[in-house]
């Protein structure tokens, strides 16, 4: 029986995907489930003597148990410069191969109750010159969880993803508030405008983290993600 899955987007990059993705993976590994992962595309990634890892990979092998010689199938895909990964690809001379990727999640999810899937960056970001995230996760046929990073500007982001999403065909899951801004204001207020216009509440509200309070996150479950999993799972029964 394959896995049953989820594909993370954001409203933009730096929303705290990699977090809450590691939060669910221990979750759902805390239910007892057989939890695999994959970053398929990434960029911002550093050198080592088994070539280059990024570590929003890292952190989501490390969430799932999973060992170090499972990194070429879990992101097969990993460039240097912290740049869009369709002008790293470019670069580097690499054309990414969503059929390839596609492979690598057939192998990790015949071994998985689920399999948990981060994009990178937005909903739209390409990942070469003809595709995008959203090409990417219709390939996957998986359902979309979206975080919302909290901060100015977020009404007007989180609703283009979320009519991004459903336009193309795609099935949305639900949606995560993500603090990550510590200086916004009226963060109840512009909560209650997105459940309104979004047409659903939260599935949970991020805190914003510090660096090390994230770190804090990646490890054991933060107490403000125990229930992601739960309502997450009934949304998909």
């Amino acid at each position: 029986m394959s896995a049953q899955g989820i594909f993370i987007t954001g409203t933009d990059t730096g929303v705290g995907k990699t977090v809450i993705a590691c939060a669910l993976v221990r979750a759902l590994r805390q239910g007892g489930r057989r939890v695999s992962v994959m970053k398929p595309v990434a960029s911002g990634s550093f050198e080592t003597s088994k070539g280059l890892r990024n570590s929003d990979a890292l952190a989501l092998m490390e969430a799932a148990g999973l060992p170090a010689k499972a990194y070429p199938e879990v992101n097969p895909y990993c460039f240097q410069p912290p740049i869009s990964p369709h002008i790293a690809a470019e670069a580097a001379k690499i054309t990414v191969n969503t059929h390839l990727i596609l492979e690598n999640y057939q192998r990790l999810a015949a071994q998985a109750d689920w399999i948990v899937v981060e994009g990178a960056g937005g909903w739209l970001a390409p990942i070469n010159e003809r595709e995008t995230m959203a090409d990417l996760a219709k390939a996957l046929s998986l359902p979309v969880l979206l975080v919302v990073g909290l901060k100015l500007g977020c009404l007007n982001h989180a609703q283009l993803s979320w009519r991004a999403v459903r336009a193309d065909g795609a099935r949305l899951a639900g949606w995560v508030a993500s603090v990550i801004d510590p200086q916004m204001s009226h963060v109840a207020a512009n909560l209650e405008a997105l459940e309104r216009r979004l047409g659903e509440p939260a599935l949970a509200l991020v805190p914003h983290l510090t660096d090390g309070e994230a770190q804090l996150v990646l490890a054991p479950l933060a107490p403000e993600l125990g229930s992601l999993s739960d309502n997450l799972l009934k949304r998909l029964e």
